[in-house]
């Protein structure tokens, strides 16, 4: 009896099974007959799960303890000392990660594109912008926001302000975004780069219209990531943007981002349950961006 497979199911009906996909205990099964198999698959497993329950116990622990201090009054429009309101620094959270990335995503997607579509390979320009992109990610935070302070805000004149923050946080995520952009790009096979070319199409166009298309899950992985270290960031901000509690009516004024007013909050020793109540509005912040990336990855794959 011949069977044929056609859209994923054998002629009878049933659907095609995977050839190289097996079961959970086909894989028991076989490490039991390793003892080195075996072992390597204990120490996975312990190591997800010591991950997972991580996790888990974080989120359980800042929920648990600032659940319960989600009132009405930590959402009103302005802060004062009694309600403690997180609603401005969940705006200039927004602002910050808006600015930022409109800066750095740019400049690091086409400084990517250039080290792989256009540079010639093993150059040394090439092995001097990722010297650069390196150096640059091994940096600590505290650094940057140092040398945001002297240049930025004491050398520029721009005082504590939401510009002076936002541009330090493009320098920080800067390399993240080249080099999650770079390997996004390196994993485009080269044919259709060659389809394109055979096509008539010139370098630029099949850069834009083939290339980066294809590789924009991987882009945007990195730009996940970059939100996640700008939502999360402190020491750079605290020394550029300041601490006002206020929306900023333009980017020459200061503010706070909620991980800047849970850090004030919690300092203070006064309200550290609010301070808890701001952990779970980032936490919930940071998931929210998570699953909008994620669904415009799946799209854009899709596509």
């Amino acid at each position: 009896m011949e069977l044929k497979e056609k859209g994923g199911q054998r002629a009878g009906g049933a659907p095609a099974r995977p050839i190289n996909r097996t079961g959970a205990f086909a894989r028991l099964r076989s490490a039991l007959r390793h003892p080195g198999s075996f072992l390597v698959l204990v120490l996975v497993l312990a190591a997800a799960l010591f991950t997972v329950s991580m996790l888990l116990f974080i989120i359980w622990h800042i929920v648990s303890n600032g659940i319960a201090f989600l009132k009405p009054s930590l959402f009103e429009f302005t802060y004062n000392s009694i309600n403690v309101s997180l609603f401005p620094a969940l705006v200039t959270t927004f602002y910050a990660t808006a600015l930022a990335l409109a800066v750095s995503a740019p400049v690091g997607i086409l400084c990517a594109v250039y080290l792989v579509e256009y540079a010639k390979r093993g150059s040394r320009a090439v092995e001097a912008v990722r010297l650069a992109t390196e150096t640059l990610s091994g940096i600590p935070s505290i650094v940057y926001g140092l040398f945001g302070m002297l240049f930025f805000v004491t050398a520029l004149g721009w005082g504590y302000s939401l510009l002076a923050g936002t541009l330090t946080l493009s320098i920080m995520i800067l390399p993240l975004i080249v080099r999650s952009t770079e390997e996004a790009l390196l994993s485009v096979p080269d044919s259709y780069r060659e389809a394109s070319f055979g096509l008539g199409a010139g370098r630029l166009r099949t850069v834009f219209a083939i290339v980066l298309p294809s590789a924009a899950p991987g882009i945007l992985a990195g730009v996940i990531l970059s939100i996640g270290r700008i939502v999360g960031e402190t020491a750079a901000l605290i020394y550029t943007a300041g601490t006002v509690a206020q929306i900023p009516p333009d980017v020459f004024a200061s503010g706070r981002t909620l991980a800047i007013h849970m850090y004030v909050l919690s300092n203070e020793g006064l309200y550290t349950g609010q301070s808890y109540a701001t952990a779970v509005v980032l936490l919930g912040v940071v998931f929210l961006l998570n699953a909008l990336s994620g669904l415009a990855a799946k799209k854009l794959t899709k596509g």
